[in-house]
């Protein structure tokens, strides 16, 4: 089982890779080049969500082609970093988030791989749209390396570009959010519907608007990023030495009324 890394804004590198070379897989919905390598002996496959440079924005993100070559390239798990503004007190600039919920606030992305036709239609569960078994393990890994890690927290996912105005993040409040951000929906539910074990480790880089006491901007984004990217990778890398080489969740069975993804048998496999 090969572990996928989805890199955030700021997180363009792994910067953890051994034999790193580029894996090019062609998807029914574009083609997307993955980063594969080794830690540890574990294969690693990884992917800048925005882009090396980031050059696209998040709307414009092929969510589908992304978690398609993730999982044609032989991933089971997928460890996703996110940078993301602040609506509660406690979730300070500089500590991690282990997403356990979201409210979905987008509005023109594709959000599945289930459109009719030859693949079905697919109304998947997300009551829990996080697989326990690994933020179980990102929750005891983060504890054992004495790194401040909130357990829970709703991510309220935008549409962007633009940031969030005032009165919106009020009403986030009142829905209960904690962290928002650009991406992390549809990824999330494409990696369930694919059968994948997937979390999300949301990095606050700053307080979401009418709370921060200055107007936002992507640079401080970038800022706070480069400054807390260290103990980012120091999590990941000790939870990928955590993970077993198995899984015995559920989540890759929650697409099995329909079977598995047509074309999706592992058929571009990451080299050695």
């Amino acid at each position: 089982m090969n572990i996928g890394i989805i890199g955030g804004t700021g997180f363009y590198n792994p910067g953890l890779l051994e034999n790193e070379k580029e894996l090019p897989i062609k998807t029914p919905y574009g083609d997307t080049v993955l980063k594969s390598g080794y830690y540890r002996d574990r294969q690693i496959l990884f992917l800048p969500r925005h882009g090396e440079r980031h050059s696209v924005p998040p709307h414009l993100v092929n969510y589908r082609a992304n978690i398609r070559a993730l999982r044609e390239a032989g991933a089971g798990v997928v460890l996703a970093t996110a940078a993301v503004g602040s609506l509660n007190q406690e979730m300070r600039p500089g500590e991690i988030v282990l997403v356990d919920q979201f409210l979905d606030f987008t509005k023109s992305r594709p959000v599945t791989f289930f459109e009719g036709g030859e693949e079905g239609v697919l109304h998947v569960d997300v009551t829990n749209p996080y697989c326990s078994d690994l933020c179980r393990r990102l929750k005891e890994t983060a504890e054992r390396l004495q790194i401040r890690v909130h357990h829970k927290g709703t991510y309220v996912c935008t549409e962007g570009p633009r940031y969030e105005t005032a009165a919106e993040i009020r009403m986030f409040q009142l829905l209960g959010g904690d962290v928002v951000g650009m991406t992390g929906v549809p990824e999330a539910v494409l990696a369930r519907e694919a059968g994948l074990c997937y979390a999300s480790l949301a990095l606050v880089t700053n307080y979401a608007a009418g709370i921060s006491p200055q107007p936002l901007s992507h640079q401080e984004v970038v800022e706070m990023m480069g400054r807390s990217q260290s103990v980012l990778r120091r999590l990941i890398c000790a939870a990928i030495e955590s993970l077993p080489q198995e899984r015995s969740c559920s989540c890759m069975t929650a697409a099995a009324e329909l079977g598995s993804l047509s074309g999706g048998k592992n058929n571009h496999k990451a080299e050695s």
